[in-house]
């Protein structure tokens, strides 16, 4: 899934999937690069370089923007902006790549347009702090919000150690969202509550699919830890149940839409398939807030349908119930290979073992999921600094460093 970028042969990007986006999609793309950051830093780089060219830069409306294509938003949904979601990613890739040790010189490089890119998302966030989705009626997605929050968050601890101005704004920017959002994007009922998905002039919509694991994706924050989300342990702590409800875990990964909503389909492309990307980043996201048991769950879901498939996950597949002896349905529209499949792969057994890094810290956290859900493994040919990393983990949840970059710290 690699492409080589035209303007700089020796170096490559990622493409999104065969056989229908065998091309670089600027969402997706940072996505993949993202989740490959195990695998050294060449691809973000790379990925990060393209997309910056395209980036809008003239003064005015819509400057720092990274244009993308619509995407279906759902049943009775405008089409969702990608070109947002890549916005907003691109200052979040950075920041992770220069924890897994992108070299210094590519960093500065690529800072101007992580600034651009955080000064877009200023002035798209209306007077209530939220980034709508274009069009003239105020469409507003939760997980948009989530990512405009890790955006700044991410981008304060990014322009903070490059020694630019503008960290504490952005650290006020978003300490000001969480009580608001919880305000407005949660419905509280008898059963502890649910997010809403999306805001319209008509009302809340608070059906439940696995784009709600994206509040719970609060990325690689100082010194190993998570950084800050949107919701307080209790409303994580109910989503995370929800998330690992019947509904939305059909036992071979998660569903895009909940079984009992109204709309389900689990063909359906964002009405009830399983996306292997969300799954995986609702894995990482309940394993960081302590909700092992769920993250468990639905990671040997996806590993009894990646037995299915041959081990080469396509992009999703039929969210029909998981059932003894069964298999998953394949889905006749999915890209296979799929980058962000292959990523999600390498993002799951990365998270299984728990590795954390923070280059610019001196930081290596090996922190394996106790229960252990894969068993005793071992992972090889990750890099951390550009130099090989090996870990193993045992049956018993406990993390071995078998080789690293030298003058790294284990733990934090």
């Amino acid at each position: 899934m690699l492409l080589r970028d035209p303007a700089h042969p020796g170096r490559a990007l990622l493409a999104a999937g065969v056989p229908w986006r065998a091309r670089p999609v600027p969402a997706e793309a940072l996505r993949a690069a993202r989740m490959a950051l195990p695998l050294g830093t060449g691809a973000a780089a790379g990925t990060l370089r393209a997309l910056a060219r395209t980036q809008h830069t003239a003064p005015g409306e819509g400057a720092g923007f990274i244009p993308g294509p619509l995407r279906d938003g759902g049943p009775g949904l405008p089409p969702v902006c990608t070109g947002t979601e890549a916005t907003l990613a691109f200052p979040v890739v950075l920041a992770e790549a220069r924890r897994w040790g992108l070299p210094d010189g590519e960093l500065a490089e690529l800072l101007p347009a992580a600034e651009r890119c955080l000064r877009w998302l200023r002035a798209a966030a209306d007077e209530d702090g939220y980034v709508p989705e274009p069009g003239s009626v105020r469409v507003l997605r939760a997980e948009t919000q989530a990512h405009a929050h890790r955006a700044a968050m991410l981008g304060a601890d990014l322009l903070e150690a490059c020694g630019r101005p503008g960290a504490e704004e952005w650290r006020s920017w978003a300490g000001r969202l969480p009580t608001r959002f919880r305000a407005d994007f949660w419905i509280d009922d008898r059963g502890g509550g649910r997010p809403v998905a999306v805001r319209t002039p008509g009302g809340p919509r608070p059906h439940l699919g696995g784009a709600a694991a994206h509040l719970l994706d609060t990325g690689l924050g100082d010194g190993v830890r998570p950084a800050c989300g949107l919701l307080d342990p209790v409303r994580t702590g109910r989503l995370a149940r929800l998330l690992g409800s019947p509904a939305l875990d059909s036992g071979w990964g998660l569903r895009g839409l909940g079984e009992v909503e109204p709309g389900f389909n689990p063909f359906g492309h964002r009405t009830g398939a399983v996306r292997v990307y969300e799954t995986a980043v609702a894995v990482a996201g309940l394993a960081a807030s302590g909700h092992e048991q769920e993250a468990a769950a639905l990671l040997d879901g996806l590993v009894r349908a990646a037995e299915a498939f041959a081990y080469r996950l396509p992009e999703m597949y039929g969210g029909g119930r998981h059932t003894a002896g069964g298999a998953p349905v394949p889905h006749p529209a999915a890209c296979r290979p799929s980058a962000l499949s292959a990523a999600s792969a390498v993002h799951l057994l990365t998270t299984a073992a728990g590795i954390r890094p923070d280059v610019p810290a001196g930081l290596l956290a090996v922190r394996p999921l106790r229960s252990a859900p894969l068993g005793a493994f071992r992972l090889s040919g990750l890099a951390v600094a550009g130099e090989p990393l090996a870990v193993r983990v045992g049956g018993i949840g406990l993390g071995l460093v078998e080789a690293a970059a030298p003058g790294l710290r284990l733990g934090g």
